[in-house]
């Protein structure tokens, strides 16, 4: 889907084509502990964001992860939901989405990745390519998305190189194109060769404290590095001279297509190499794309016949005039002094501005866009002009939902934001009956904002699913710190949750009928069916042949009909 430059609709605004061409949208992703959050605030810092980053490990210090604001994340060190982070660099305007490292919160960073025009990949140099690494390019594979390669920890012994590489085209069946390449490791590195620039940028251990770049030597034969490097120097000619000779060299149209990964070696937490990744996002990634959007059917005779006549997809480019956008997260209670709830949404075509009325979709009614922030480092402020790529925040009151689309009038749904079905389930109740409405309450915001999926059996009791048991124990401090719930969890035995859609209403009342014991509804009123054990989930699948078994649904999509 992704293409070097978007198509321009006729009669589109230069100063709206300018502005769009300035944007560049990514996310970080990584295995935990790779480096993920380090190069996040190491990139805000040369971005000019923040003044000052962090120490990620220290969590003792009164500094924290630009990005983590939640407790539990400062309190852990790791990065449990997704942040947005726009900041301006060499004339453009960055928009950085941190997406969480852990596994158990895959399906944020899924949404994240909706979102984004390009991804940054941290690899940790030590331990290679690791198994959320592998599930994340999974997902940005499923649209095409460009990816950057930064091998962290250079200044640590690591692995080497050469095997770094084959193990990333080999496990992740993607090429990979070095930019720069590294001399020694540990304490015997000493920078990194640019093969494209050809020159050498030395690293001295200390200097990204005093601000300094390091030392550029040009030229593979400059007699400079015989005299800084005399023992090494041999071994990186050859390196050089044999990547050169047999890697495939970097192609802009390759790495657009997502077939190809520019591979960048440094050391985040020395400040070594995040430039080279903030100018090859600058010069190589690409400026907002088209979407693929869903035309609804609505009440219009004209839409209507549209759809029946199958033109039922369009492609909406980010220079056209009317505004677009999804959402794709919602967080509540991000500043602890007001309960509040912020719906992020991408804008994908258009412009945004203060006070603007927007259609919305789902609902078929008018909204006041009247005071949406924009995320500035850890800061939000705001936003007075927002276009295609930016993400922009509404104060939300239940009204939006994950997957919501905002246009001025066309009735769109933008697509491929998903639900997965659960593999954990809980059963939730308050410790304190009393609080009954207040434990409904919270675990339905918070299964409105994705930290859980939340469903009703019909008993009474709240059923929770997740993909793993920290968003469990996430899901029970923010109730607690948040929503002053205390609750209990008792283990359900379940295997598996499937929604399920009908051919007719007449086999959807004798389904529900004969396996009423086993249905339950989602957040968004959709049925689901609980199987118990693997085998009973096969002999229902088996005994209504017409019945379909969803393991996957797009967020605001009803499901009551095949």
């Amino acid at each position: 889907m992704n293409s070097p430059t978007p198509a321009t609709p006729a009669n589109v605004s230069p100063e709206l084509q300018r502005d769009v061409a300035k944007r560049r949208t990514f996310a970080i992703i990584s295995h935990p502990d790779a480096g993920k959050t380090t190069l996040t605030e190491k990139l805000l810092l040369f971005g000019g964001a923040i003044q000052m980053a962090g120490t990620v490990k220290a969590r003792k210090s009164s500094r924290h992860a630009t990005s983590d604001w939640m407790e539990v994340e400062k309190q852990r060190g790791i990065s449990v939901t997704s942040s947005v982070m726009q900041f301006e660099y060499a004339g453009q305007t960055i928009n950085l989405l941190d997406t969480p490292g852990h596994e158990d919160f895959s399906e944020d960073t899924y949404r994240v990745l909706t979102a984004v025009d390009a991804a940054v990949m941290v690899i940790d140099a030590a331990k290679g390519v690791e198994a959320q690494t592998i599930k994340l390019l999974e997902v940005c594979r499923l649209r095409n998305t460009p990816i950057i390669t930064f091998v962290n920890k250079m200044d640590r012994e690591v692995r080497e190189p050469v095997e770094l590489l084959e193990e990333i085209e080999s496990v992740l069946k993607i090429d990979c194109a070095p930019v720069t390449w590294p001399i020694g490791m540990g304490k015997a590195f000493r920078g990194v060769f640019h093969l494209l620039a050809d020159r050498l940028q030395r690293f001295t251990p200390g200097e990204e404290k005093r601000g300094a770049d390091g030392e550029l030597i040009t030229g593979l034969d400059n007699p400079r590095l015989d005299e800084l490097f005399p023992d090494e120097v041999k071994h990186l000619r050859d390196d050089v001279d044999l990547i050169r000779g047999a890697s495939v060299p970097f192609d802009l149209p390759r790495f657009l297509a997502g077939t190809q990964s520019p591979v960048f070696f440094g050391s985040g937490i020395n400040n070594f190499g995040v430039q080279e990744i903030l100018q090859a996002l600058i010069d190589w990634a690409p400026p907002p794309q088209p979407r693929e959007a869903t035309k609804e059917a609505t009440v219009n005779a004209a839409a209507t016949a549209a759809v029946q006549e199958g033109e039922t997809t369009r492609m909406v480019t980010a220079t056209e005039a009317p505004f677009t956008g999804f959402v794709f997260k919602i967080q509540a209670n991000m500043d602890p002094k007001h309960r509040d709830r912020i719906a992020f949404l991408r804008v994908c075509s258009g412009r945004y501005r203060p006070g603007m009325k927007v259609h919305h979709v789902r609902d078929a009614r008018e909204m006041k866009l009247g005071n949406a922030i924009t995320f500035m480092a850890n800061e939000r402020v705001a936003s007075d002009d927002a276009v295609a790529g930016d993400i922009i925040g509404i104060h939300n009151h239940g009204q939006l939902q994950i997957g919501d689309t905002l246009t001025e009038g066309e009735d769109l749904r933008f697509k491929g934001i998903p639900y997965f079905a659960p593999e954990l389930f809980n059963l939730a109740r308050p410790r304190d009956p009393f609080k009954a409405k207040q434990l409904q309450k919270g675990l339905k915001e918070l299964g409105e904002e994705g930290a859980v999926q939340v469903f009703d059996p019909g008993t009474g009791n709240i059923l929770l699913g997740a993909v793993g048991p920290l968003q469990f124990e996430i899901v029970a401090q923010r109730l607690q710190s948040e929503y002053k719930v205390d609750a209990v969890y008792d283990s359900a035995n379940l295997y598996a949750a499937r929604w399920v859609t009908f051919p007719d209403d007449n086999t959807r009342r004798k389904f529900e009928n004969e396996e009423a014991a086993r249905m339950a509804k989602d957040i968004d009123d959709n049925p689901v069916y609980l199987a118990p054990t693997r085998v009973s989930l096969k002999i229902v699948e088996e005994r209504w042949p017409q019945v379909n078994f969803h393991s996957i649904r797009e967020h605001g999509q009803r499901m009551s009909h095949g």
